[in-house]
């Protein structure tokens, strides 16, 4: 596919005078967009003035959030423009490490652009010359987006430096003409709309990510009761809250009593994804109460079950 070369925009009213964004550009590898995965919490809407030109696309509001994870959610809404069109293109600057003085100084100081043309998206970096992409740099490798009345993006703030506050700001363009044979991007009709609106600056958004825990999934008991004079198994299946991938090892501890008498486990640690604790259960303790519990921790994150029963 041909590359989308000399792309400037000289936007009236425009925040700043864009520079080269697709100098080289390679797009992603998906002929598709890929719908995102909703993000979970941190949602922060921001406003933009509407009705500057009949004719252009109109952003209405941008809503970001993220989640525990660090994926970025950017929804940009352009009501007027319910799909995207192949005379469209989307540009958004991020200046994630919030310092002007580091990144592209006509865009306020931003890091990263993102490219969303031609049903493709890519990201770019700023190199201190200009915004440019080379085969795996930046990766982009989490870069998503859908478009329904405006563009959804996702991406991991690992993406964009481990970004934990950034300004940003989006472009909306419609009435370009791609030229089939060089790629090239005719501007000669184009109009657009800039969210935040000239002179307003870059909106600001603070990425929050709580501190992961370990959630127990799944309990299970091996025989279901325990039994005089045979081993009594307590399973426990933990899973980061963040990524959801379940804990491999650990440091497990298991506590176990046969009425007041203390019960060393005979096995304690991770086994199969499991966090397993085995008591021998005294051939004299039928009838008396059973109290177990099983703890395991895992880079600082702790996950614990208990069981109670009478001994068979």
């Amino acid at each position: 596919m041909p590359t989308r070369t000399g792309l400037v925009l000289a936007v009236a009213g425009a925040l700043v005078a864009l520079p080269t964004v697709a100098a080289g550009a390679l797009p992603s590898s998906a002929a598709a967009p890929a719908v995102p995965a909703a993000t979970a919490a941190n949602s922060t809407t921001f406003q933009d003035s509407t009705g500057e030109n009949a004719a252009a696309p109109d952003i209405t509001t941008l809503v970001v959030s993220n989640n525990d994870a660090g994926v970025i959610q950017f929804r940009i809404n352009v009501p007027n423009r319910p799909t995207f069109g192949q005379d469209m293109l989307v540009l958004m600057f991020v200046d994630a490490d919030a310092n002007a003085a580091t990144g592209d100084p006509e865009t306020l100081g931003a890091d990263y652009a993102i490219q969303l043309v031609g049903g493709e998206s890519a990201l770019f970096r700023w190199d201190g010359t200009d915004f440019t992409r080379t085969p795996g740099n930046p990766p982009a490798t989490s870069l998503l987006f859908s478009y329904q009345g405006g563009p959804t993006i996702t991406i991991s703030a690992a993406e964009l430096g481990n970004t934990r506050r950034l300004g940003f700001a989006a472009i909306v363009v419609s009435g370009i003409v791609i030229n089939n044979e060089t790629g090239d991007l005719d501007f000669t009709n184009a109009v657009s709309d800039t969210a935040p609106a000239a002179g307003a600056g870059l909106y600001q958004y603070q990425v929050i990510i709580a501190r992961p825990t370990l959630v127990v999934r799944r309990v299970t008991r091996a025989p279901a009761r325990p039994t005089a004079g045979r081993p009594f198994t307590l399973r426990m299946t933990a899973a980061r809250s963040d990524t959801g991938a379940v804990i491999r090892n650990g440091r497990v501890t298991c506590q176990g009593r046969a009425g007041n008498a203390r019960l060393r486990a005979a096995t304690a640690r991770v086994q199969g994804g499991q966090v397993t604790c085995t008591w021998l259960i005294p051939a004299n303790a039928k009838g008396r109460p059973f109290r177990g519990s099983a703890t395991v921790v895992f880079e600082g994150l702790r996950a614990s079950r208990s069981y109670t029963a009478r001994i068979r």
